[in-house]
């Protein structure tokens, strides 16, 4: 006669659940860190653009020949209708499109291989290297912008005296080299700093995959384009969006090269566009409608550059998932 014993229950897993008590501390750690943050924010970003924004619903007209006393009456949409149907306002958008379609992509290539360049090696005295190419950053833009007007600016710059030496002339200040010159400046001051921000994305890729690639075969360029740039993608959609926000609020370098040519107009760039119709023409209402609008582009594209990099990111998940 046989005996069987019955199976013992499996143990139920255990839940915990913490207690007010433990939450509290949690709760009281996150505000004290995020506390100061969330109050700069509100304070420095919120506060503002809901100002401009109440700005730009409201004009201020002169009576008696612009002598007389200001008044400021509701405008409606009357001021984003003006910016939009100011042809220098649309004219500096296009010259912004144009600086930033030639700016990114030379800054994220450029900054991408660098970076490549120093993972793998093959540049002798790497940190002195590195160093070397995030000084520039170092530099205020202002001061960028001064030191290249003067190589730009015939007469006084060696760079252009050398090159009329060897019968090259090259104006860097006409009207075919005016983007170029400034893409050139923001090259200057931004590539070793998004170089170094790739490097150590690329340092925290696991040495095991590379090892792995190396022995399935796979050379220093395969490797590179098929394990490391695929790894560090969130690391360059991140830098796609600061740089894009960047390259739309184009304003320093411009702003100083108009003291050398006449090609740059006081309304060349949005941003110019904007200090001009506040603090020249006075007229708040029309400046706030532009920034509002200029917000609103540069949100659009960081939504825009996010939700694509998440999708692609998804797609590269599930495909990876599905293979046997």
């Amino acid at each position: 006669m046989t005996t069987t014993t019955p199976p013992s229950p499996s143990p139920s897993p255990v839940t915990t659940t913490s207690s007010p008590r433990t939450r509290r501390p949690q709760r009281l750690a996150v505000g004290a860190l995020l506390g100061p943050f969330g109050a700069l924010l509100f304070g420095v970003f919120v506060v503002p653009t809901l100002y401009a924004v109440y700005l730009s619903f409201f004009s201020t007209s002169h009576s008696g020949l612009g002598f007389g006393t200001a008044q400021t009456s509701f405008a409606g949409l009357r001021n984003y209708a003006a910016v939009l149907s100011d042809p220098s306002f649309v004219r500096g958008v296009g010259v912004t499109l144009v600086y930033a379609l030639v700016f990114i992509p030379l800054v994220l290539v450029g900054a991408l291989a660098l970076a490549l360049l120093f993972d793998s090696g093959l540049i002798r005295a790497r940190q002195l290297t590195q160093t070397l190419l995030f000084v520039p950053h170092a530099v205020p833009g202002i001061i960028a912008t001064v030191i290249w007007l003067y190589l730009y600016t015939p007469g006084i710059s060696p760079v252009l005296d050398a090159l009329k030496g060897v019968d090259i002339t090259i104006d860097f200040l006409g009207l075919s080299m005016i983007i170029p010159s400034l893409v050139n400046i923001a090259l200057w001051s931004g590539l070793g700093y998004t170089a170094v921000i790739f490097f150590a994305a690329l340092r925290a890729i696991p040495r095991e995959l590379i090892e792995a690639a190396a022995v399935d075969g796979a050379g220093p360029v395969r490797t590179a384009l098929t394990i490391k740039v695929p790894l560090v993608r969130a690391t360059l959609s991140t830098v796609a969006i600061f740089t894009t926000i960047g390259a739309l609020q184009l304003f320093t370098e411009p702003m100083l090269l108009a003291k050398a040519t006449p090609l740059i107009s006081p309304r060349y760039t949005p941003n110019m566009y904007i200090f001009d119709a506040a603090f020249t023409r006075n007229n708040y209402g029309l400046a706030s409608a532009a920034s509002v609008l200029l917000l609103i582009v540069c949100c659009t594209l960081s939504f825009a550059v996010t939700r694509g990099s998440t999708r692609r990111t998804t797609r590269v998940t599930s495909s990876r998932k599905a293979r046997p």
